[in-house]
């Protein structure tokens, strides 16, 4: 009850003309960081972490909490029209998005991105605030043995999603499951399969596969169709706002 209070009073505070601005300015300026594949919205509020420096504690806090869903919605945008994902969270955006941008609904997609993300972002609230003590002291019990038995499920729930062609599926898991073994060790202080390079010392970023998976081949597949005379045309973006008559809705 005690955490719905402060919820309660947190919104009396953050719902005021001025702080809903400055979370307008953090949104819009985090997402032309979003839109920079690579950046993400960790990168993008240290970036704008300066323009929040003469404002008021709370007034700064809810703006950086605007650049950071900004940063993570302007990744959406370019996994939707571009096939580039900005951030990690935007990877699976890119194969559900970006057909519909190719068959000429990417507004379509992005609002449903937007309000996706709203709803979430709501429900997301509300859980940490009825469950979030109870789990952080579940999480102080965690362990070895816990630790497993979560990679074991994330690898039961990898090969329940494999589909019709479970050799592809095997492959590209043991694919990632080698490179995630780059990096320092967590527990033993050994470097594994560094090769004596510093950089591998902190493993692979994850973002950097995502875009050369999917940004790279994205662009030689406009390259080719350029020098076949058939060069793409941009997605037209129109109709964010979601209607039963165009076919996205039931």
């Amino acid at each position: 009850m005690e955490s719905l209070v402060y919820l309660l009073n947190g919104f009396e505070t953050a719902l005021t003309w001025t702080n809903l601005l400055y979370c307008l300015i953090g949104v819009t300026f985090g997402m032309f960081i979003g839109v920079l594949p690579g950046l993400g919205p960790t990168a993008g509020t240290a970036l704008l972490l300066p323009l929040t420096f003469a404002l008021e504690p709370v007034s700064a806090i809810i703006m950086l909490a605007g650049i950071y869903y900004g940063s993570m919605y302007g990744g959406t945008i370019t996994s939707v029209l571009i096939n580039t994902p900005g951030e990690a969270a935007s990877l699976i955006t890119c194969l559900d998005g970006y057909p519909l941008a190719k068959q000429g609904r990417a507004g379509a997609a992005l609002g449903i991105a937007g309000i996706g993300s709203f709803i979430g972002g709501i429900i997301s609230i509300v859980g940490l605030v009825l469950i979030g003590p109870f789990l952080a002291k579940q999480a102080l019990k965690f362990g070895p043995p816990e630790f497993f038995a979560l990679v074991i499920l994330g690898l039961s729930l990898l090969l329940g999603l494999m589909g019709k062609s479970l050799l592809k599926g095997l492959i590209g898991a043991l694919f990632g499951l080698s490179l995630a073994f780059i990096g320092l060790d967590q527990s033993s202080g050994i470097v594994r399969f560094g090769f004596g390079q510093t950089e591998l010392m902190k493993g692979i970023d994850f973002i950097s596969i995502a875009m050369g998976m999917f940004g790279l081949s994205e662009l030689f597949i406009s390259a080719e169709a350029s020098l076949r005379g058939k060069a793409p045309e941009p997605p037209k973006v129109k109709g964010l706002l979601l209607k039963r008559k165009n076919g996205v809705l039931p």
